[in-house]
Parts: C-alpha cells; sequence; structure tokens
C-alpha cells in the first residue's frame, strides 16, 4: 500500500531525514518533512516542481538557504560532506561514465569510496542485477544512454552505501526494461536494508514499488 507522509510524525530509530522549515533560494519551501529509513520513498512532481532540488539537499550536493536538514537526528550542516557523500550516495538523471572499460567504471565508486576492491563474480552480480549483459572488458564509451544508466546503478549496488538517491534512474529505459531494473534495484535494497529515495516521471513505478510517496508542486509538498 502506498502511504503519503508529509508531517514529521516518524520520529526515532525509523526517522532517517528530518526537515524543518527548508527553504532553497525560489526553488523549494518544505515546512516538515519525514523520510523514514529502509523504506522505498518516491518523489514525484511536474517538472520544475523541485523535485531534483530536494534530492541534492539531502546529501549536500547543494545547501539549503534555511531551515535544518537532519540525518539520523544529526544537522547535515554539521556532518562532514565527505562522510556524509560514502553513506548517502546520489545517481544523476545523466550519471558520468568514466574512460576505460566496463569494469573500470564499476571498480571506481569502490575507489572513491575508498571501500574494499571485489572479484569479478560481484562484478558480474551487479551487471546482472540492473540488466546489463556486456563483456567487463567492453569501453564503457560505446554504451547507449540506458546501458550508462544501469552501469551507473550497478556501481552504486557495488558500494552499497545506507542510503541510494536516484534522479530518474530509468529516463532512458523502455518500459519492460524499466519494471526489471528497478524492480531488482529494489529488491537489492530491501535484501541488504537499505534507504532508497527516488524521483520519477513514472506513476507506474511510483504505484508498483513506492511505501511512500512524497508529492511536489511549485516547491511545496503537495497535501
Amino acid at each position: 500500500m502506498i502511504k503519503f507522509i508529509n508531517k514529521s510524525n516518524l520520529k526515532g530509530e525509523n526517522s532517517l531525514f528530518r526537515l524543518e522549515n527548508v527553504k532553497y533560494k525560489e526553488i523549494l519551501d518544505i515546512k516538515q518533512l519525514t523520510i523514514p529509513s529502509n523504506k522505498i520513498t518516491c518523489i514525484v512532481g511536474k517538472s520544475g516542481s523541485g523535485k531534483t532540488t530536494l534530492l541534492k539537499l539531502l546529501n549536500k550536493m547543494i545547501s539549503y538557504t534555511e531551515g535544518e536538514i537532519y540525518y539520523k537526528n544529526r544537522p547535515i550542516s554539521k556532518i562532514n560532506s565527505v562522510e556524509l557523500r560514502r553513506q548517502i550516495v546520489m545517481l544523476p538523471q545523466n550519471p558520468i561514465i568514466f574512460p576505460g572499460t566496463i569494469k573500470d567504471n564499476l571498480m571506481i565508486g569502490l575507489k572513491f569510496s575508498e571501500k574494499p576492491l571485489v572479484d569479478d563474480s560481484q562484478l558480474f552480480y551487479a551487471l546482472k542485477t540492473v540488466e546489463l549483459d556486456k563483456p567487463l572488458d567492453e569501453d564503457a564509451d560505446k554504451l547507449s544512454g540506458g546501458e550508462s544508466q544501469r552501469l551507473a546503478l550497478g556501481r552504486i549496488i557495488l558500494m552499497k552505501p545506507d542510503v541510494v538517491l536516484l534522479d530518474e534512474p530509468s529516463s532512458a529505459l523502455d518500459q519492460n526494461t524499466e519494471h526489471m531494473v528497478i524492480g531488482n534495484m529494489i529488491d537489492f535494497i530491501k535484501r541488504n536494508n537499505k534507504t532508497l529515495v527516488m524521483v520519477t516521471h513514472s506513476n507506474d513505478i511510483s504505484q508498483a514499488y513506492a511505501d511512500i510517496t512524497i508529492p511536489i508542486e511549485k516547491g511545496k509538498i503537495s497535501e
């Protein structure tokens, strides 16, 4: 069942993010919002409504103008940005693909986050999870837009952050592939007791997978 939460009413161990009177320029104005841990939260709304801005605020890709955001009851303004982004990893709509092979691109997230490297079996597992049937030694620059999105998702799976932020992760995928990839990603999140916050334009995706749906309209939480 899809639930809509727009109040700070999940205090305690289930509360992961809490926003209090948060503003970002003239784009976002959120009085109160709680995002719980170990759930699938979808942020929905029209283009330009502030969805991506909200996502970027959660791991300090941008800094809010007013108010406070708490992560595990700590103000994120007081948390070191590098420390925060190792726990909360964001995948933008147009992910970065680095020069080199598919294997290089899968491994680079582990290197950046200073986590142990993994063997090829785990790389193939990540590719299988995102439905990308490609050899590890293939040049990543040859991938299509949809394949690049899936490769970047595989990179995040290997990093195993506490929180995954996805901005339109299936925008370049056809509907059948979209459901397979997102479904597999959510299975991974749930099996590993992680948290997923996802911006999506797809009502099908939010209705099929979201535990919580947060609608945004003109920078505000829609009642």
